[in-house]
C-alpha cells in the first residue's frame, strides 16, 4: 500500500473511524493500533517476514520486561507480588547478570538484522575462499529474498528500548503497548526512530486533536505529499535516465553533475515529504512524533548537516555509540576516531554494500577534518574571525554541500564500478550526441539549461522557506493552512507522475 494513493486514504479513514469512533477505553484503541498496523504491513505483499517482526516485539518485550523487574527488585526490594518461580529463575540478581542479558538482548536485534539484510554481502566477501559455492549462493540469496521492510529502524528502536530500560528508564509490563509502540503504521516502515519513554505517555492521555492540530496534520500531509509526487518522483526520472548503469558511460560529465544535484534533492524532499506525512498521520492519532528534518540543505558544515539530516538516526549514534565510545571527553585523537566510527556504522546501517561503506568512510573522514579545523580556529584568531563571517559561513556552506552531494553518488549507484566511474567522469568528460538527444529530447523533452532552471528554482524555493521559517519566524496560520489543503491534494491528483515511485527510504 503506497502512503499517497486512494487505497491509504480508505484505509487510513477507516482506522480513524474505529479509533476514535469505535474505540472507547486506551486497551481497545491500542488494539486499533495494532491490528492496523499488521494490516498495513502485510499489504506490502511481506506477509512472510511478519513472523520476524512479531518474534522482534515479543522477545524484546519479554527481555525488557525481566530488566525492569529485576531493576525494581534491586532497587526497591520489592518481590511480594512476583511469582516465586519467575523470580528463582528467571530474574537476574545483580548488576553483572543485567548487563549480560542487556548483551543477549543487543545481540539477538544486531544478528536478526545482519540475517535479514547482510549474509548476500558477506558471502560475497568471503567467495575467493570457495568461489565455485559461495558466488552462486551469494547471488541467489540476493535476488530470492528481500529484507524485511523496517528491519534497520525495528532493531536500532529496539536496541536503544533495552538500553534505556537497563539504565532506568520507563518501560512496560503490558504486551499490548509495547506492541503498539513498536508497530505504529505510520513510523514502522522507515521511522523516525522513537524512544518508548518519549511515546508511550502520549497513550496514557489520547484525546481528539484540536481544529489546529488537525489542520497542521492536513497540511503536513499535503505538503508531503507535494515533495514526493510533484517533485522529487519528477526529479526520479532525470536521475534514473542518467545514471541508467545500461548507458552510464556515456552521460557527459554536465550530465552528471545535473544527476547529482536532481538525485540530492530528489533523496531530500522524498525522504521528507514521507516524514512529513507520518507526522502528519501521528496526529490524527493524537500522537507526536520527533521531527526528522531541518533544513539540512543550509548547513554550513558537515557536522552542522548531520545535526539537520535524519536528526532520529542522528541522536541514535550519538546516544548509543558515540557517546558510549567516550564521545569527546578522551581527547582529540579518541575523539576523531569516535567520529570515524560513527559515520562507518551509519554507512554500513544504511546498505549491504561497498558504496555505503565508502559513503560512510567519506563522511568519517569529513568529520574528523571538521573537528581538526574546529579545534586549530580555537587556538588561532585569524581562523576564528574567517569562519564567523559572512565569507565564512558562506565557504562552509558551498564546501558542505559539494561534499554532501558529490557523496550521494555512492548512495544512488552502491555498486562501486559504476559509483566510481561516475567519480572519474565528473570532469572534462565529453557526452554523447545519441545519449543527450535520448535523455533530453525524447524524454525529459526539456534542455539540459532547462533542468538546470528547475534545480536551481528548487533550491531557491528551499532557501525561501528556510528564510520565512526559520530566520523571519513567518508561518502559515491554521485557517489558511485548511483552505490550502484539498488545493494542495488536488494538484498532487492532477500533476503526479502515472507511475508513483516507493519512498526512498524504504530500501534502507
Amino acid at each position: 500500500m503506497k502512503f499517497i494513493s486512494s487505497n491509504y486514504a480508505i484505509f487510513l479513514s477507516v482506522t480513524l473511524l474505529c479509533y476514535w469512533g469505535i474505540a472507547r477505553t486506551q486497551n481497545q484503541k491500542l488494539w486499533v493500533i495494532v491490528i492496523s498496523s499488521i494490516l498495513f504491513y502485510i499489504s506490502f505483499l511481506q506477509i512472510q517476514y511478519f513472523p520476524v517482526i512479531l518474534m522482534m516485539i515479543l522477545v524484546n518485550y519479554w527481555i525488557g520486561k525481566i530488566l525492569l523487574d529485576s531493576q525494581i527488585i534491586e532497587y526497591k526490594d520489592i518481590q511480594s507480588w512476583l511469582d516465586e518461580d519467575y523470580f528463582q529463575r528467571w530474574l537476574p540478581r545483580g548488576k553483572k547478570q543485567r548487563k549480560r542479558l542487556l548483551i543477549v538482548g543487543i545481540s539477538f536485534n544486531i544478528l536478526l538484522l545482519i540475517a535479514a539484510k547482510y549474509i548476500p554481502f558477506l558471502l560475497t566477501i568471503a567467495a575467493p575462499l570457495n568461489p565455485l559455492k559461495l558466488q552462486p549462493l551469494a547471488m541467489w540469496m540476493k535476488t530470492s529474498f528481500l529484507p524485511p521492510l523496517g528491519i534497520s529502524f525495528l532493531s536500532f528502536e529496539s536496541a536503544a528500548y533495552l538500553i534505556d530500560v537497563y539504565k532506568g528508564s520507563p518501560a512496560t509490563g503490558n504486551l499490548l503497548k509495547y506492541a503498539a509502540y513498536k508497530s505504529f503504521f505510520p513510523k514502522l516502515v522507515s521511522g523516525p526512530i522513537t524512544h518508548y519513554h518519549q511515546f508511550a505517555p502520549q497513550l496514557n492521555n489520547l484525546r481528539f486533536p484540536s481544529i489546529e492540530r488537525l489542520a497542521e496534520a492536513g497540511w503536513l500531509i499535503a505538503s508531503g505529499a507535494i515533495k514526493k509526487t510533484l517533485i522529487a518522483d519528477n526529479l526520479a526520472v532525470i536521475v534514473r535516465l542518467i545514471f541508467d548503469p545500461n548507458t552510464l558511460d556515456r552521460a557527459g560529465s554536465i550530465d552528471l553533475w545535473l544527476a547529482i544535484f536532481a538525485y540530492g534533492l530528489q533523496l531530500y524532499l522524498d525522504f521528507s515529504g514521507y516524514v512529513d506525512i507520518v507526522m502528519g498521520t501521528a496526529i490524527l492519532f493524537g500522537i507526536n512524533l520527533p521531527t526528522n528534518f531541518n533544513f539540512p540543505y543550509m548547513s554550513v558544515s558537515i557536522a552542522d548537516f548531520w545535526r539537520r539530516w535524519h536528526i532520529s538516526l542522528g541522536n541514535w549514534l550519538r546516544d548509543y555509540i558515540y557517546i558510549p565510545l567516550g564521545g569527546s571527553h578522551l581527547g582529540l585523537f579518541r575523539t576523531c576516531l569516535n567520529l570515524f566510527a560513527l559515520m562507518l556504522i551509519s554507512g554500513i546501517w544504511h546498505g549491504a554494500d561497498w558504496g555505503y561503506i565508502v559513503w560512510g568512510v567519506i563522511h568519517g573522514t569529513a568529520l574528523v577534518i571538521h573537528r581538526l579545523t574546529h579545534t586549530l580556529s580555537q587556538k588561532i584568531d585569524a581562523l576564528a574571525k574567517f569562519w564567523s563571517s559572512w565569507l565564512g559561513h558562506l565557504s562552509g556552506w558551498f564546501l558542505t554541500q559539494l561534499l554532501v552531494f558529490v557523496t550521494w553518488i555512492w548512495f544512488r549507484l552502491p555498486n562501486t564500478q559504476q559509483s566510481n566511474l561516475v567519480f572519474q567522469h565528473l570532469w572534462g568528460h565529453p557526452r554523447d550526441a545519441q545519449f543527450v538527444n535520448k535523455i533530453y529530447v525524447e524524454n525529459l523533452h526539456l534542455a539540459d539549461s532547462q533542468v538546470v532552471l528547475i534545480l536551481v528554482g528548487i533550491f531557491t524555493a528551499i532557501f525561501v522557506t528556510y528564510t520565512f521559517d526559520r530566520l523571519l519566524k513567518v508561518s502559515l496560520n491554521w485557517p489558511l493552512k485548511l483552505l490550502l489543503i484539498p488545493l494542495c491534494l488536488y494538484v498532487v491528483w492532477l500533476l503526479s507522475p502515472t507511475e508513483s515511485l516507493g519512498f526512498i527510504y524504504f530500501d534502507f
